[in-house]
């Protein structure tokens, strides 16, 4: 956009990754459209930083905003730029993501149009995409047993639920089954997953939470259903039926992000914020490969991404 600066001086500590049905945050004043570079290569999409006014202090608080599937949805789930969207969210200050993302219902009281705040995922991706900072000449191994975090999502159940006098419809938990796409499930994979416990299924949640977790980052999907996949007796899942759901319901899409970002903005959660609980983890976990057996590849990587951990 004519007139926007391309750089940004201060730290961005909250970070929202867009999926289908959330590509933009409307309300919110663009100060900056940054096109950074990685390691890994560039971001989605540009970033946009987005000033937001603390409801506490009145103070501008500012947000990341990335598209996830790119700014005109031209990237398959397998070509997203995982590693290099979180490695540029990093290096800008954030410690603490919402990410955004449509998903199919495999639990008959998870409707379309509902609202998840997952705890758990099943990862059926097939090894495809990369998934992992610490390759190549460096090894680490970061804790995933729970891939979200318990702390945020706190947060963001509080604020879905606060939502429900306006048509907001929160469900507290569930299980992500991640699968590879980009086409749907068979009925028998849909049916294996029902009995498996698996709650929503979509596209995008691996590698981009175990990524988060490598880069000592905060991470909370928000799912809203768009249908049943393709196990329920309705009409078998398909793009018109996914988009027309979003539609209908990208308001409340858009308030409940609004709301969570709005509650996060204020003081007393700023030490959740910056994760602080997470400081240091992927130090600890690099020091497992002893510094003659570290190629000057992988150094030079992750050192862009964590300065000083790794000297």
């Amino acid at each position: 956009m004519a007139g926007v600066p391309n750089t940004y001086a201060d730290p961005v500590h909250i970070a929202v990754i867009g999926g289908t049905g959330l590509q933009t945050l409307p309300n919110f004043t663009l100060a900056a459209t940054l096109t950074p570079t990685t390691p890994w290569g560039p971001p989605s999409s540009p970033i946009s930083i987005l000033q937001h006014p603390s409801p506490s202090t009145g103070k501008l608080i500012p947000i990341a905003f990335v598209s996830r599937h790119g700014l005109h949805h031209e990237l398959a789930p397998h070509e997203v730029a995982n590693r290099a969207n979180i490695a540029a969210l990093r290096s800008l200050g954030v410690r603490t993501i919402i990410a955004f993302s449509a998903v199919g219902s495999l639990q008959e009281e998870i409707r379309p149009r509902d609202f998840v705040v997952p705890d758990q995922i099943i990862d059926r991706t097939k090894g495809i995409r990369p998934f992992t900072f610490f390759e190549g000449g460096m090894v680490g191994h970061v804790g995933f047993g729970d891939p979200f975090d318990e702390g945020l999502a706190k947060i963001v159940r509080q604020c879905g639920h606060s939502l429900e006098g306006e048509g907001v419809r929160l469900h507290d938990r569930g299980v992500v089954i991640c699968m590879e796409g980009p086409q749907f499930s068979t009925r028998a994979e849909s049916n294996l997953y029902r009995s498996w416990g698996g709650s929503v299924i979509n596209m995008s949640a691996l590698p981009e939470a175990k990524l988060a977790r490598e880069a000592e980052i905060a991470y909370q999907m928000i799912c809203m259903a768009t249908d049943y996949d393709c196990w329920h007796d309705s009409e078998d899942v398909n793009v018109e039926m996914v988009m027309g759901h979003m539609k209908a319901n990208s308001e409340n899409a858009r308030r409940f992000v609004g709301a969570v970002l709005d509650e996060l903005s204020k003081e007393e959660h700023a030490g959740q914020v910056l994760a602080k609980h997470l400081d240091g983890q992927s130090k600890f976990a690099g020091s497992i490969t002893h510094k003659e057996g570290r190629s000057e590849e992988a150094v030079k990587k992750l050192s862009w991404l964590f300065p000083g951990y790794y000297d």
